[in-house]
């Protein structure tokens, strides 16, 4: 997986993110931020790792934004370690 790829994969998490107020609510709450903090913080070069740590956080959050975006749950903790380092197995 390229860095390309990862990021998209982190863009398309945080799309899925802002479209359940849940998932908003509960990102907000560990970002200890708020929507304006948020959009602030999308701006940094490591908001992607953000992202994916925040949807491995659960394993229902990554099998349901799997199944949104139409990738294996692997994909995204490959995702996660091409962003950020670790091992992706």
């Amino acid at each position: 997986m390229t860095e390309h790829e990862a990021r998209g994969i982190a863009d398309r998490g945080f799309e899925h993110i802002a479209a359940d107020a849940e998932l908003v609510m509960a990102l907000l709450a560990q970002s200890g931020s708020d929507v304006a903090g948020l959009r602030a913080m999308a701006a940094r070069p490591e908001f992607p790792v953000f992202v994916l740590d925040f949807l491995l956080e659960q394993d229902q959050r990554v099998l349901d934004f799997a199944a949104g975006a139409g990738i294996r749950p692997e994909r995204v903790q490959m995702a996660r370690a091409v962003l950020g380092g670790g091992d992706p197995w």
